[in-house]
């Protein structure tokens, strides 16, 4: 198989149709020698009634049917596992990525043949003022706490050679985030420039993105573990040093301190936030070690559809 086409379906109904249209039509001015695999991720709507009359109509397509919503990294990382193309091209069905960018992204990789991977970034992020400003802070925080770097306003869409889809899928984290398994695995990477356009309002809130930028820290780094290490350590030495003041002052200078309410109500809710967020953060990195522990598969397959086959 000279090349596979990766996708996820997931409220993919609107545009499955031309989506289908525009990818098939540019994997076939690149080679014939093509699959093309689509991943239902229990979508509400009918995707999958639309994804199976295509699969009737075309004997390259295969649809996995999932058993229900995993979540679209997961549905990723499934498409990718039973990708058999020596060049794996991995896109939203969405339509906010254009399929066309595959050409691009063929002759990118063509022309530099030490190439593995190449891939999307917005030149500036669509949507209003607190998408942008809370999606390049999102990045700079994720960087700072990270061992790799995410290329700011990454996107899904890409290009893959199948050395590199085979390392990649080998990552069978529970909880993942696939912008941070995309850098650990290395390789030679080659970013390109793709206009992404909108076709649905953006469902990330601010919630959502915190809970998103915290899940991907404490699924990837132990950062965290080290802050809290040494935030008690300088607590433990300002403590120290505070004592050893009092005393001097009350055994050289006779200095007597008077413990005011004040003082004493602020040193018990610092310390008891301390210990809540200290507690917290613990917490998170238990639940993931009790997750991956239980080694439960990251999805299910109820189905595998092929053309004149289930």
């Amino acid at each position: 198989m000279r090349l596979s086409l990766v996708a996820t379906l997931y409220n993919s109904a609107p545009h499955l149709q031309e989506f289908y249209e525009r990818l098939t039509q540019s994997a076939q001015k690149i080679t014939h020698d093509y699959e093309l695999i689509l991943v239902h991720d229990g979508s509400p709507d009918a995707s999958l009634s639309l994804a199976l009359e295509l699969v009737e109509k075309d004997n390259r397509l295969k649809v996995i049917d999932l058993s229900r919503n995993f979540g679209h990294h997961k549905a990723m990382m499934t498409g990718l596992e039973h990708a058999q193309g020596e060049y794996v091209f991995l896109i939203d069905s969405d339509l906010e990525e254009p399929p066309e960018v595959l050409q691009a992204f063929w002759d990118e990789m063509q022309g530099h043949g030490e190439l593995d991977v190449v891939f999307g970034v917005q030149e500036k992020r669509k949507g209003g003022w607190f998408e942008r400003v809370s999606g390049a802070w999102f990045y700079r925080i994720m960087n700072w706490f990270e061992e790799v770097q995410i290329p700011e306003n990454f996107l899904t869409v890409r290009l893959m050679t199948r050395k590199y889809t085979q390392s990649l899928i080998q990552y069978q984290e529970r909880e993942m985030e696939f912008s941070v398994l995309t850098e650990l695995v290395g390789f030679r990477k080659k970013s390109m420039v793709v206009h992404k356009s909108s076709t649905s309002p953006t469902s990330y809130s601010l919630s959502k993105k915190f809970g998103l930028l915290v899940n991907a820290i404490t699924s990837s780094t132990n950062k965290p573990l080290w802050l809290i290490f040494y935030l008690g350590l300088g607590i433990t030495l300002v403590s120290s040093a505070y004592i050893v003041w009092l005393f001097i002052n009350r055994a050289i200078y006779g200095v007597e301190v008077v413990e005011g309410w004040t003082s004493i109500m602020v040193s018990i809710f610092l310390i008891g936030g301390l210990n809540m967020f200290v507690l917290g953060i613990i917490g998170i990195y238990l639940s993931k070690i009790f997750i991956e522990s239980k080694q439960r598969p990251y999805t299910v397959i109820r189905k595998i559809y092929r053309s004149g086959e289930k």
